[in-house]
This record gives C-alpha cells, structure tokens and sequence, in this order.
C-alpha cells in the first residue's frame, strides 16, 4: 500500500527527472557514444542511457529504498513498500543519438509489483530536456505541461484525426508495420512518427496529436504517458478490453478511438501482425 499520496510522489518524480534530464543534455552536448545494440544492430545503448537510469536509481533509492524499481536497462527488483518506480532514461535514443530534439526521460511510479498487468499508476512525469517541456500527472489530479492543464482533443471525426505510431527495430516487423500504416493513411488527416512513444502520449493529452497506436511498447515505453492521457480526459488500452500492451496501445479521446479501433484492429491483421 502506498505510504504517499499521488502527488507527493509525482513532486519527487519530478524533481529525479528534472535532473536526470539535466544530466542527459549535459551528456549530448559532449557528444554521444553508442555503448552496445539489443534487440537489433539498430536498437541501440548509449553510455547515457545507462548513466541516466543508474542516476535514478540511485536518488530514487536513497529517497525510497524500500520501494521496487523497473527500467529499461537493467532487471526489475521488486520491493516491500507496495510501490514501484518504471522508468525508461532515455525514450527515444535514437533521436538522441542523432541529436533530434524528441527524446525525454520518463518516470512513473505505480502501485503494485513490476507487473503492468497488475499495477496501478499514481504519478508520472515526462521531461523534454532540449524543449525543457515538464509533463505531469498524478492519479486524481490531473494532467499538465508545466501548469497548463491538458485535455485531450474532442469532437475530432476519424477522417481528420492526425494520429501519432512508430516502428519497431527490427526490420521484417518494420515492413509489416509499414502495410498497417500504408493501410491507414487514407483514413486520416495524417501519420506523424516523432520517434519516441512517450512524448507521443505526452502529444496526444496536449491536443497535438489526435490518437496514437504504436506495436511493441515496453511497460517503461508507456506507464508515464498512459497516466498522463487518462488524467487529460483520454483512454488508453489495447485491442478490445485489453489493456495497452506490446501487441497494440491505442490512446486519444474515447469517442474517436471507438470509431478508429476497429479499421485498426483489420490493418493490424491483414498486415500480418501478430494479435
């Protein structure tokens, strides 16, 4: 069980990602350094990455110690509070290592185990070091740019729905998720692909994208920015009653993604995506 209440973690949330983001600027204006590939020759580590989770960790640990910790680059720790920090340093590193401007250190903290399935959000917060753009949201609380109050777009027909996606790393899924994206281009207004999942969430409670789907989220990808969508007035889930998830996460207005799910739901299949 929590020992705080939503918004006393989303100020500690925030004050962590703040500096974590300060750190990461300091680091690419140093110039950035790839330290090792994962999934993919293209999906890439940098040195960064990983000094910027450990930095987390570390003031998240001494802040919290009892609490769990799940981030991108290294092994999910449970802990006893009932609490746990997700965390991705860097979303978006291939922006980063390229020196484009969408990248952001994520941090959430949810209520329960490292299990997306099963936890509970509490409080988010998103940082855009190079835009210095603050997204935050606590659970009840609402959700903001800065102390600008966020609600998603409404009223928005599909055919005008500018919707955010991205691709995976590797390439014979690339393809495939091209077909799905070639598929529903004649749909919408427009496909736009910023290249970083959470500040895409962050866009579509801010009303600068209209929906978002993306294939292969990780729970570090998301748990931020799902928080953040929902405190904006939005939904977030998967295909049907799932909830958002490696195999789809969908989010925008509820009206629109109601409209939108299903034509989704056929590209994704006869894209030859897995369901």
């Amino acid at each position: 069980m929590a020992d705080a209440t939503p918004a006393e973690f989303l100020e500690l949330a925030r004050s962590i990602a703040l500096e974590a983001g300060a750190l990461i600027a300091r680091r690419r204006a140093e110039g950035v350094t790839v330290a090792a590939s994962k999934s993919s020759p293209e999906d890439v580590v940098t040195f960064a990455d990983r000094e910027s989770e450990d930095f987390i960790r570390a003031r998240l640990a001494e802040a919290r110690p009892d609490d769990g910790f799940f981030g991108e680059e290294s092994a999910a720790t449970p802990g006893s509070s009932g609490v746990t920090w997700v965390v991705d340093p860097i979303d978006g590193t291939v922006n980063y290592l390229y020196d484009i401007p969408a990248y952001a250190v994520s941090i959430a903290v949810v209520e329960g185990d490292p299990d997306p399935a099963t936890w509970s959000a509490l409080a988010g917060c998103v940082v855009n070091p190079v835009t210095q753009e603050v997204f935050t949201a606590s659970r009840g609380g609402g959700a903001f740019l800065g102390d600008r109050r966020l609600a998603v777009n409404t009223g928005v027909a599909r055919s005008q729905a500018l919707v955010g996606t991205g691709f995976a790393y590797d390439a014979q899924l690339r393809v495939k998720q091209g077909r799905f994206v070639t598929g529903l281009v004649e749909h919408v207004r427009d496909i736009r692909r910023a290249g970083s999942a959470a500040l895409d969430l962050c866009s579509v409670a801010a009303g600068r994208l209209d929906a978002y789907a993306e294939r292969g989220l990780n729970p570090w990808d998301y748990a931020a920015g799902a928080l953040i969508v929902r405190e904006a007035g939005g939904r977030v889930g998967g295909f049907g009653d799932a909830a958002e998830s490696s195999v789809m996460t969908l989010a925008g207005d509820p009206v629109l993604l109601d409209e939108l799910e299903p034509l989704l739901y056929e590209l994704h299949r006869d894209a030859g995506l897995p369901l």
